[in-house]
């Protein structure tokens, strides 16, 4: 068997596939044990299908997993998991802003008998103030409002014991957070601090859109804080309008003019209209999730996979 199995999704990362093999097998080779590079291609067009393929053919160790459309960077590495047969699996992005120098330090905790290994940010070089801010207040919002301790500052970049990815992969949900996932299951966990570099070429494949999308997954994922949320506010709105009643009524017999004409009565409605919107978009961003769940489609569809050269 395999001892590790080292997963990189690609989309669109041309300029660096060639780096990333290089340093990743400098890496491998340290160990002195058997290894394999999965290249899970979501879709590209850049041409990184084609440097995937030529790879695969120059070296036995490089696995292809190619796509037949873009399914996303979560469905990518579920779909590395599925294929992967290494006693211990490492994800990490194909933008070398995770050093794959570090997979040496995930191996040596899990050598220790840690089967989670996640590698913790100390530092993150090359990012925006904004994507810094967006993404430390991302961590410390869902810690405190989901249902698993997801540790702060983390990625997908981590080792995984063959006994964690295998409960994984029996977890078919399509709106996947693995980071969460992988926490969720339990086993025993420790972190590896390392700074994160900057992107080695190419740009960023997760903006804005993709991250919000990213956050809604994983919070809908693992918590009921919105549909909570939405439940608090109409009780919220219901207190304030039993509280209203009685003093609408004393102003009116006082004579008062505060409460008189429609403009009271069109802020009230627009506040309650406002309330039940947000509910109902909450409830349908659960109800969606279900949808998709209850059509049970594959999570990918492959157009060339390692059972192919196996």
């Amino acid at each position: 068997m395999t001892t590790y199995s080292v997963i990189a999704p690609i989309y669109n990362e041309a300029q660096n596939i060639p780096e990333l093999y290089r340093r990743v097998r400098s890496v491998m080779e340290q160990t002195g044990e058997s290894w394999e590079l999965l290249l899970v291609d979501d879709g590209s067009t850049d041409g990184s299908t084609e440097q995937i393929s030529e790879l695969a053919r120059q070296d036995s160790t490089v696995i292809p997993v190619i796509f037949a459309r873009n399914f996303g960077h979560q469905i990518a590495v579920t779909a590395g998991l599925d294929f992967s047969r290494g006693e211990a699996v490492i994800i990490i992005d194909a933008d070398l802003q995770d050093p794959p120098e570090v997979i040496l330090d995930l191996i040596a905790k899990w050598r220790e008998g840690y089967q989670v290994v996640y590698a913790v940010r100390s530092k993150r070089q090359g990012e925006s103030w904004f994507k810094l801010f967006t993404a430390a207040a991302f961590y410390r919002i869902i810690r405190r409002i989901t249902d698993v301790n997801i540790p702060m500052d983390t990625g997908d970049f981590r080792l995984m014991d063959r006994a964690v990815v295998n409960v994984l992969n029996s977890m078919r949900e399509r709106h996947r957070f693995l980071r969460g996932m992988s926490v969720w299951v339990g086993f025993k966990q420790i972190g590896v601090e390392y700074e994160r570099s900057a992107r080695f070429a190419g740009e960023t494949k997760y903006p804005l859109k993709k991250m919000v999308k990213f956050a809604s997954d994983a919070i809908t994922g693992f918590s009921y804080f919105p549909l909570q949320v939405a439940m608090y506010m109409g009780f919220v709105s219901a207190g304030i309008s039993i509280l209203a009643i009685p003093v609408v009524i004393a102003l009116r017999l006082a004579g008062s003019q505060a409460f008189f004409g429609q403009a009271s009565a069109l802020i009230a409605v627009l506040f309650l209209g406002g309330v039940q919107l947000i509910s109902l978009g909450v409830l349908g961003e659960y109800i969606g999730r279900l949808y998709d769940e209850a059509k049970n489609r594959p999570l990918y569809i492959v157009t060339q996979s390692p059972d192919e050269r196996r």
